[in-house]
């Protein structure tokens, strides 16, 4: 038996088909054929093309002949006689903007259910199909997010207040944002972790012993990113967080002082209230009720919670302790200033909306 001559490609297709191989997207089919040609064009037999690719012979004969006459885009799938399924997305998207029905006892909708359901029902429609759906018009059953409404009646007055100092701070002013992160848990694993490895992840095991708790303080500069003052305390009543407010005070000397902080009753304590009467320079500016994502320090808080502490191991709270001072002084030497982005009338705008949106469903 005879072997085929080497495929000539055409000017360019080598790297073209070469890329089409290493995609990750590309239909399976048009990777296949892209690797039977530019196998035909090394010279390989039409029959060990075929064993390497999955095909049979003649199917590879078929697909050198159809690039030989039209190129790379004879590679392409040719349309299919007959009239094309027609799929009725609105049965689709009105499906799954509603619950499934109590008699499926599920929360949310799969793809794989919803087609099932539908094809049940007379509308035969296929699971591809159904994600394409999704996908077209971004609609996402299996994700759920929170939402709360804060009912503060000085809304408006404190978002302006707040994102004022954001946006425009005071001249000759230093502006931070203080909160507690507390009941940090010091966790021990009961086994030594498994370190990362190719191909495998870092592993721990699930359970632990706890050896206590600490709450930290920690107050962020907003025009440098740096924790500027940080305290740990067994507790954070009143006390730990006006001997806290101190140590700000200190670290922010001879200057006027803006201190961001939520509306936790600890924060508004008479005792608290008491010592800013004797120390006018220093301005607190709370965030509204069930608003404190308002307050920066909350984007560090969540910084070091992912970074040093949930998957740190500490065999005491002094441990703990240690490690949240050592992150702190590395980051205040790679820190830098988070840039706070919504005007306030967006921020009102955009939650007017939300509200009038919920309360008409």
């Amino acid at each position: 038996m005879s072997v085929a001559a080497p495929l000539v490609l055409r000017p360019g297709d080598g790297a073209r088909l070469r890329e089409l191989t290493r995609s990750s997207s590309a239909p399976a089919g048009h990777v296949q054929r892209a690797r039977m040609v530019l196998l035909a064009a090394e010279g390989l037999p039409n029959a060990e093309i075929g064993r390497q690719v999955g095909m049979t012979r003649q199917t590879v004969i078929a697909w050198r002949a159809r690039y030989e006459t039209g190129g790379m885009g004879a590679l392409a799938d040719l349309p299919r006689s007959g009239r094309p399924p027609v799929i009725d997305e609105s049965s689709v998207i009105t499906s799954t903007l509603n619950p499934p029905p109590d008699v499926l006892g599920v929360t949310h909708w799969s793809a794989r259910l919803l087609s099932d359901y539908l094809t049940r029902g007379g509308k035969p429609v296929s699971f591809a199909e159904v994600a394409r759906i999704w996908r077209d018009w971004g609609l996402q059953p299996h994700r759920a997010e929170t939402f709360k409404f804060s009912t503060d009646p000085q809304l408006e007055a404190k978002i302006r207040d707040v994102v004022g100092l954001y946006l425009d701070p005071p001249a000759n002013a230093v502006v931070v944002c203080v909160d507690e992160k507390s009941q940090i848990q010091a966790l021990d694993r009961t086994a030594p972790l498994l370190p990362m490895r190719f191909d495998q992840a870092e592993k721990r095991t699930h359970d632990y012993k706890r050896h206590g708790t600490t709450t930290l303080f920690a107050a962020l500069e907003v025009a440098t990113g740096k924790i500027t003052a940080d305290a740990c305390y067994q507790r954070h009543r009143n006390g730990e967080f006006l001997a806290f407010l101190k140590q700000v005070a200190k670290a922010h000397q001879r200057v006027k002082l803006h201190v961001v902080a939520d509306n936790y009753s600890t924060h508004n304590h008479p005792n608290v209230k008491a010592w800013l009467a004797k120390n006018p320079r220093i301005t607190m500016h709370f965030t509204p009720t069930s608003a404190s994502w308002m307050n920066m320090v909350e984007i560090f808080f969540g910084i070091i919670t992912r970074q040093a502490i949930r998957r740190g191991t500490f065999t005491s709270v002094s441990d703990l302790i240690g490690a949240i001072r050592t992150f702190i002084d590395a980051y205040n030497q790679r820190c830098e200033p988070f840039r706070w982005t919504k005007t306030a009338d967006q921020i009102l705008t955009k939650a007017n909306r939300q509200k009038t949106s919920d309360t008409r469903h």
